[in-house]
């Protein structure tokens, strides 16, 4: 995994850039990754595995030249709980949609990358490899202008969670599946849909760098109950949280609570809520 490309880079680069940067080159390790082993012949199985740990690999290497002195949250590594006393903490997805790489040709997988200070992202990116793009925080996404129709929800395509039907009943909505949640996130960046409202479990490395770039293109993003997303706590489990057009917010706000007052659960109902 050692080669010179991030140790040639200046000091100056912004750590917007660093993310990008990251996030792209992992991503294209995945893609050629892939290719390989199936011109060997591979299981689904060592596929995603050698994915999970040689991206996890590379992207802590790559953090650590570049940022010796940050912190890292992966979910292919151990929590060092030195994190929570650190000011900067890269909170990073090495491979998301783990399930949906080791299935190809699908490309509904992602790689994220975000910088997190005082518990909020302040820089990301999410590399969506297998369409060759990177969306990152600066410069931001340019948000396409609504269209015409009935409202696009994104979920899981394994199982809606319920909060992603809540919405898409309330809002008369189309119920789009994908797979991973970066792909469903930046799904409503690029105006392929208009609300990813997610409940039943994840954890902050699955949402804190789609959070990133889809708030830095204009998107509204929350909790369910409409309270503010706070990232590097000591228990790591984010169960929920909602991104959407600035337009429909309120709405699918007032949706999510009135399902809660009226005694809706919104805790995982199986395992097939997850985006894993």
């Amino acid at each position: 995994m050692n080669d010179s490309q991030g140790a040639e880079r200046p000091s100056t680069e912004s750590d917007h850039a660093l993310a990008v940067r990251v996030a792209t080159e992992t991503g294209e390790l995945l893609v050629r990754l892939r290719q390989d082993l199936l011109e060997r012949g591979t299981s689904s199985w060592e596929l995603e595995s050698a994915g999970d740990s040689l991206a996890h690999e590379l992207i802590v290497e790559r953090l650590g030249e570049a940022r010796p002195g940050d912190a890292v949250l992966s979910e292919e590594g151990a929590d060092d709980r030195s994190r929570l006393g650190a000011e900067r903490v890269w909170i990073v997805d090495p491979l998301d949609g783990t399930n949906e790489y080791g299935s190809p040709p699908r490309s509904d997988w992602a790689v994220h990358v975000a910088l997190v200070e005082a518990g909020r992202p302040v820089a990301g990116a999410v590399a969506l490899p297998a369409v060759g793009v990177t969306l990152g925080t600066e410069p931001a996404p340019e948000l396409p202008a609504a269209e015409d129709g009935r409202p696009r929800v994104v979920a899981s395509r394994w199982h809606p969670s319920a909060a992603a039907q809540v919405v898409a009943g309330g809002l008369n909505a189309h119920l789009l599946g994908l797979g991973s949640a970066g792909a469903k996130a930046m799904a409503v960046v690029m105006g392929q849909a208009d609300v990813y409202a997610h409940s039943g479990g994840q954890y902050e490395w699955d949402n804190c760098a789609p959070v990133a770039v889809a708030a830095a293109a204009g998107l509204h993003c929350s909790r369910i109950d409409g309270s503010e997303l706070v990232y590097n706590n000591p228990n790591v489990y984010l169960p929920d949280f909602l991104i959407c057009r600035a337009e429909l917010a309120e709405r699918c706000l007032e949706l999510l609570a009135e399902a809660l007052r009226r005694g809706h659960s919104y805790q995982r109902r199986s395992w097939y809520d997850d985006d894993w």
